[in-house]
């Protein structure tokens, strides 16, 4: 190398080469930063596959782990296997194989040489056969590697210079030839650890010593991996605030990172340190891994609505197919649909596009919409459509590494590079990383008895009844923890904390690492107050004079404090009198739904009507509907079925068969809109359904019961609406006309199920239809405990609309099982008993007392999650709510 002299001399100057070889992310960012700031020109920092690369020359390079998984992907695809054959296809075969393979090549075993020794082995020699051909041509397996840097070491003086192994503990069978043959070349030191493996080495061996600093070593239990992270964060921060270390003499590792990295991940942000994770961030973590994670679920599980949305918002802006579609064309799509095939959303789209012109475009969504029906076969098609960037690549990476069929497996393991530095952010890493790079300040988490250390296991390839592990497996999973915990240890120089779960993540309990050994041990409880608190919220925590101040904690402390009396409180539905949500909620047109609600439980009435709480919707395809939506379809059927038949030849003068006919055509209507409003289960259950539907539909029809020709009948008839409701038929009233139970200020609205009309004499029948089984005393029900409100609600409304003083029957007809028709007896005495109940809540929720009913507290209230989870405030407030309630106990007692 030339450099000029300051005096103008110029003289040559050759450059010293030497090579520092490390192992794992961390070790080699550590000593390249360390590089930079001694200014050291020359220096070539490699692993040892990088050595035997740099030694072979020709542009070769070490086989990649993207590389050998996409080999060994297509040279399972090739077939021609005997015991692999019926399992190659299976997802995390080739991860298997890969890992397998790793094993062998580390040991240095000759799969050529043991193939003798069974199908298997000579099964796996052809599949690294295979790997080899498929391989670039400039990449190696190791061995080839490792041969072809051996037959070049006498250039090793010029290629690598002096050579220095810095905190390797252990050192592959594989590259032992290559490094007992850089001793007779070049100098070679190996700085290894008290525990390395140096007895086959015949080079120089510097042990590294303990630092002079004096070690603190602590131990302590945290109650469940969140936890740990929490503690953690904690103690980082304490260690930076206090000025006791810098971030980057900071670590935090564990044997295995799985069970913490998303806790990691998630605590970070707001903790607002900087954590580098040497094994990368969890690619679901990020934006662009949730992309590819939502088009695997539309194509791996199918279209439906939900899916698709999630989709559209992920990767709308990304320069894809989507950016082309007009902004919020979702919107013109019916948000309960399930629309879980192809052909509704094409109607969806048709349907939208008639109502409104000018969404016209939409139709461009149809394409994509095909290419995702397609399913995982149209896996590289629907990328090419949908990704950009990083979530593109990703994709394509997990296509390499799996089948099409289990990408959503391949993108869990799948992970994005680190977005700081490790060189100034504290580094959260496996033990293998950190073994090789200590840092001052470590903190060891899931020290449990089956997380540290972890289980080797048989092989899934070569389980030990075809070839033992010990001949291939040279550095078992136990024996490499074992070692990494103790050269983490010793390389630790100021300060070590050894942390492990008193349970997992799932809640079972765990034991104590036998690492542990004799050390004692601090319990941590989750609920502590902290010595130095990591984020915000762990401040006001750890302050309560200060967290008083927070306007939500306080009345947070305030509900907790009231929970534990045995008196109602304003945090159990008490409110203040005469409020004005309470009066519009009142005030409004009530519903038999929102009617039975007030009196079976008015806590739940102020809930939903004062309060506009709503219970959340099932959005996926669910393979039955629910029995309110069931009761729905049927009367839906019922109602276009009547519609049907009415003027000509009206319901009454129908033929069975004529009835049959309509019933068939509304079913064939229902069964093609509903799909386009709400969720229901698949197309084969769903007629199936419809069909079960339109059986019990067809015996309420048939069950006309009419003998006069003067007689009219109508289904579905609404009564009480707003103004300017168009009803679009002939109705027996004005549907718009007021209804309100009398001497309350409660107004109706609703629909009667069926309704006969008889002139000459005038005599009017209403039917309440119910799809359940009728209860053994259903001939004595009134209004059974406020559920059975409706044909009392129906004969009001004909009493208040109809003209005259008509005879008026109302009756339950059950339409499951034995057919059976009750008849109310009193139907004064009924609408008499509803307005007294009525009046006795609204007096108690106009005083600002609210109370749950007799089911509030059961599983089947869509309204129970709203309440207190522990049965312990049931118990509790019992005696306050009975009390509270004793005006209204007679009607949840009667008939």
């Amino acid at each position: 190398m030339l450099a000029k002299q300051v005096g103008g001399d110029v003289g040559v100057r050759s450059l010293q080469i030497r090579t520092t070889i490390i192992e794992g992310s961390l070790a080699y960012q550590m000593r390249r930063a360390k590089a930079a700031q001694a200014n050291e020109c020359g220096l070539q920092i490699l692993n040892l596959p990088q050595l035997a690369a740099r030694l072979a020359g020709g542009f070769v390079t070490p086989v990649t782990v993207e590389q050998l998984d996409l080999a060994i992907q297509r040279a399972l695809e090739e077939g021609g296997f005997a015991e692999l054959e019926g399992v190659r296809h299976l997802p995390g075969m080739t991860r298997s194989v890969s890992r397998t393979l790793r094993k062998v090549w580390d040991a240095d075993f000759r799969l050529e040489t043991g193939a003798a020794g069974g199908v298997r082995i000579r099964e796996l020699a052809l599949i690294e056969e295979r790997v080899r051909r498929h391989l670039p041509s400039s990449m190696m397996l190791p061995r080839d590697l490792r041969d072809a840097a051996l037959a070049r070491t006498p250039h090793a003086a010029r290629l690598v210079g002096r050579v220095t192994i810095e905190r390797l503990s252990f050192i592959a069978p594989n590259w032992r030839p290559l490094i007992e043959g850089l001793v007779e070349r070049v100098p070679l030191e190996w700085h290894a650890p008290i525990q390395a493996e140096t007895d086959w080495f015949s080079g120089s061996v510097v042990r590294l010593e303990a630092s002079g600093h004096q070690q603190v070593t602590t131990a302590v239990s945290c109650a469940d991996p969140r936890h740990e992270v929490v503690e953690s964060l904690r103690w980082a921060r304490q260690l930076i605030a206090s000025g006791k270390a810098h971030p980057q003499e900071i670590t935090i590792a564990s044997a295995g990172t799985a069970a913490w990295d998303d806790h990691f991940y998630a605590s970070t942000a707001d903790a607002g340190l900087r954590l580098h994770f040497v094994h990368g961030i969890p690619a679901l973590a990020t934006r662009d891994g949730q992309r590819a994670a939502a088009l695997a679920d539309v194509l791996l599980h199918g279209l439906s609505q939900s899916r698709v949305r999630r989709l559209v918002s992920l990767c709308r802006g990304e320069g894809g197919a989507l950016d082309e579609l007009p902004q919020g064309w979702l919107s013109s799509i019916p948000r309960g649909a399930a629309l879980a095939q192809l052909e509704d959303w094409r109607r969806a789209i048709s349907m939208a596009i008639l109502g409104d012109a000018s969404l016209v475009a939409i139709q461009g969504a149809i394409p994509i919409l095909e290419t995702l029906a397609r399913g995982i076969t149209a896996a590289q098609q629907a990328s090419d459509l949908l990704l950009r960037g990083r979530s593109a690549q990703l994709w394509q990476a997990a296509l390499r590494t799996a089948p099409p069929d289990a990408v959503e497996f391949a993108l869990q393991n799948a992970r994005f590079p680190s977005e700081n530095d490790a060189a100034d952010s504290i580094a959260w890493c496996a033990a293998r990383d950190l073994a090789s790079a200590p840092r001052p300040y470590t903190r060891l988490l899931g020290l449990t008895n089956r997380g540290w250390p972890r289980r080797s296991g048989e092989d899934s390839i070569l389980p030990n009844h075809l070839l033992p592990a010990s001949e291939f497996d040279v550095d078992p999973t136990a024996k490499a923890d074992r070692r990494h915990f103790e050269a983490i240890i010793a390389g630790a120089a100021c300060e070590v904390v050894l942390s492990r779960s008193r349970r997992s993540a799932q809640g079972s309990r765990v034991g104590r690492s036998p690492l542990l050994q004799d050390r004692p041990e601090i319990p941590l409880s989750r609920a502590r107050v902290p010595e130095h608190a990591w984020n915000e919220a762990d401040r006001l925590m750890a302050r309560p004079a200060d967290s008083a101040k927070v306007d939500r904690i306080r009345s947070a402390n305030a509900c907790w404090t009231s929970w534990h009396e045995e008196g109602l409180t304003t945090h159990d539905a008490q409110f203040s009198a005469d409020h004005p949500a309470m009066r519009r909620a009142i005030d409004r047109v009530q519903s038999a739904t929102s009617l039975r609600l007030m009196l079976q439980d008015p806590m739940g009435f102020v809930w939903r009507y004062a309060l506009g709480w709503r219970t959340p919707q099932e959005r996926e395809q669910p393979l039955s509907i629910a029995p309110d939506a069931f009761g729905k379809l049927v009367h839906e059927l019922l109602r276009r079925a009547v519609d049907l038949l009415e003027p000509r030849p009206g319901y009454a003068r129908a033929s069975d068969q004529e009835i049959a006919d309509a019933l068939e055509d509304a079913a064939r209507v229902v069964r093609e809109a509903w799909p386009l409003e709400g969720p229901v289960p698949p197309s084969l259950l769903w007629k199936n359904t419809v069909d079960y539907a339109a059986s019990l539909a067809l015996v309420g029809l048939l069950r006309k019961e009419i003998a006069e020709t003067t007689t009219r009948s109508w289904t579905e008839v609404p009564f009480g609406q707003p103004e300017g409701f168009v009803a679009g038929r002939e109705l027996p009233w004005d549907a718009t006309a007021p209804v309100s139970v009398p001497n309350t200020p409660i107004r109706l609205r609703g629909t009667i199920d069926r309704l006969d009309l008889r002139t000459a004499p005038a005599a009017v029948r209403v039917t309440d239809y119910k799809t359940s089984e009728p209860p053994r005393n259903a001939a004595r029900i009134t209004i059974g405990r406020g559920s059975e409100l409706q044909r009392a609600l129906y004969g009001l409304a004909c009493r208040q609309l109809l003209p005259g003083d008509p005879q008026i029957v109302a009756r339950l007809l059950y339409l499951r099982g034995e057919q059976s028709a009750h008849r109310l007896q009193d139907l004064d005495g009924a609408i008499e008993q509803i307005a007294a109940f009525v009046n006795v809540v609204v007096a108690m929720l106009m005083r600002g007392t609210a109370v749950p009913g007799p089911n509030s507290f059961e599983r089947t209230n869509d309204l129970r999650l709203a309440l207190p989870a522990s049965p312990g405030y049931q118990r509790r407030k019992r005696l306050a709510f009975g009390k509270a309630s004793e005006s209204i106990a007679r009607l949840w007692s009667s008939e």
